[in-house]
């Protein structure tokens, strides 16, 4: 099928889809289009210069990757966002270049074969789009810090990194063998990268920063920052040896980072407990201050909590136990396990990223203080819950579900934690996803069979309940002395959640009304813990 009939189909395909339209658009940004599906990007080779006054980027990207299937008239789809522009470097006279919109169709007369490696080179240069709330409404950022001087960076997790460089702009396609990203600043300037910094030199009076990334990356995690920057290191002794710690910070602001970040040993060792080893030893830890709250980018965490526990001096569950720690620390650092290490294919499956890692709040939050105070965090999250949307979103067309994948993700996985009531289980299966899954690029249905499979027990109702729909499960319940009878409402089919009530004994609720006799008289006493609706009727 040609560029032309595909779209056309696309155009049709998106026409059908009820509620919410999607475009051809959509569907190029979003699937694994007969574009993408049969090569396989192992680097990207990035330069990138800001200019501050103009608030024009240029640079240039060299795309290696392989061939994965033989494919007799090839069409390569590369995304580069307008109002950004490009030269194709490539002086190769068999391959065609068109653009449209915001995708650019390379296609070459010649067959392509099953195990070749091949390299697109891009030159890319304008006035990318300005983040208007960033790191929500994603785009670049240019301001000045306090005492005036430039800074800059990008948020590009809801945009992609086509944003601003041309990319094969998809989840499910990290580069294998990682980046090398080269800044370009003035020379007051310094320019910080993902992984570690393998050469600093100043060329015609600009200073050039490359940085180094050595595995899988996901590429909205491709982050440069640009400011009138100071650096210092430090070491953690994990489980697989010496971290490099590096961090960078408004040169205002060194004192207070130094106090501030002492937080992130504590948060390294609790999450090595429960993730198992920090998933990228040979890129190192890095935080570096942003102009915008936080975000997740691999080896190079963005932190802008102006130096203060909770969520900018708040906390997110309204019970004081999150003005413990600081909330970018923690959560932007979590999502190197669960959206670094391991990474949905696709968006309509980011809960992965974000239930996981709101949970591990609450698993720090354990280690940190006490089981007591980390219970009570994760139930007072359960106010935030809004049950709009399922969390799981369309796939095919970059759609994210509710942003209840945080919040109610959490309490989900809370519930499953409870119904298996044996947490060195619970912490295995978390240790065991980030080994089973180390570096790849996965899918909703992998994490459930898995947790299902290695629990032994079949939550698979219990992610239908929580993920694809909006309804909290109901527990109606009447007692009269010993007597309790009980019933499940507001439930998927076969849907199976056994409760602890009064301590230690354990009910099977369906949705039929069942009777047991409770060992004592007192009003029965349910576990908060369960993440589901308890109510009390007239016994008949």
């Amino acid at each position: 099928m040609n560029i032309k009939s595909f779209l056309g189909v696309v155009f049709l395909f998106s026409t059908w889809l009820p509620a919410q339209q999607f475009t051809k658009k959509d569907t190029l940004r979003g699937s694994d289009t007969q574009f993408r599906n049969f090569w396989d990007v192992t680097k990207y080779d990035i330069t990138v210069e800001p200019d501050f006054e103009s608030k024009y980027i240029s640079g240039t990207n060299s795309i290696t990757f392989v061939i994965t299937r033989d494919t007799e008239k090839p069409v390569f789809q590369i995304d580069l966002q307008q109002p950004m522009q490009f030269e194709f470097l490539n002086r190769d006279n068999t391959y065609t270049v068109n653009r449209d919109g915001d995708f650019i169709f390379i296609t070459s007369e010649k067959p392509v074969k099953k195990g070749e490696e091949k390299t697109f080179l891009f030159r890319y240069f304008g006035n990318p789009r300005m983040a208007k709330k960033a790191p929500w409404d994603g785009g670049w950022v240019f301001t000045k810090d306090e005492k005036g001087n430039p800074w800059m960076s990008v948020a590009q997790e809801d945009t992609g990194l086509s944003v601003w460089l041309p990319v094969k702009d998809i989840w499910s396609d990290e580069p294998d063998l990682g980046i090398t990203m080269s800044i370009i600043t003035p020379p007051d300037l310094t320019g910080v990268g993902n992984g570690k910094l393998i050469s600093e030199k100043t060329e015609n009076g600009k200073k050039i920063f490359t940085w180094q990334v050595t595995n899988p990356i996901n590429d909205y995690s491709i982050v440069p920052t640009i400011g009138k920057l100071v650096n210092f290191k430090d070491t953690y002794d994990g489980e697989k040896g010496k971290l490099d710690l590096d961090y960078w910070v408004l040169e205002g602001n060194l004192e207070k980072a130094k106090k501030q970040f002492q937080q992130v040993k504590p948060m390294l060792k609790a999450f090595e407990y429960w993730f198992g080893p920090y998933p990228f030893y040979e890129d190192s830890y890095k935080l570096v201050e942003t102009p915008y709250l936080g975000m997740e980018h691999q080896s190079n965490v963005a932190y802008g909590n102006h130096y203060i526990n909770g969520y900018l001096g708040r906390d997110l569950s309204g019970t004081g136990v999150g003005l413990n720690w600081d909330f970018i620390i923690v959560h932007e650092s979590g999502h190197e396990w669960f959206a670094n290490n391991i990474t949905a294919k696709d968006q309509a499956d980011m809960w992965i990223h974000e239930s996981f890692t709101c949970y591990s709040e609450t698993l720090f939050t354990q280690n940190f203080m006490d089981k007591k105070s980390a219970e009570t965090y994760v139930q007072g999250l359960r106010h935030n819950i809004l049950n709009d949307i399922p969390i799981i979103g369309k796939y095919g067309v970059r759609n994210e579900g509710s942003g209840d994948m945080y919040y109610k993700g959490a309490n989900m996985l809370h519930t499953i934690r409870q119904v298996m009531n044996n947490d060195e289980k619970f912490r295995q299966i978390l240790r065991g996803l980030n080994r089973t899954f180390y570096h790849q690029t996965v899918s909703t249905k992998q994490i459930e069979d898995y947790i299902i499979q290695q629990s032994g027990i079949d939550f698979s109702a219990v992610f239908n309940q929580y993920l694809r729909t909006v309804q909290i499960p109901k527990l109606e319940y009447s007692q009269k002395g010993k007597q309790l009878k009980f019933r499940y409402t507001n439930v998927v089919e076969n849907f199976k959640l056994p409760l602890r009530v009064n301590g230690n004994e354990l009910i099977n609720p369906t949705t039929s009304w069942k009777t047991i006799q409770l060992k004592s008289a007192q009003p029965v006493q349910f576990d908060p813990n369960y993440y589901i609706e308890y109510i009390m009727t007239t016994f008949r």
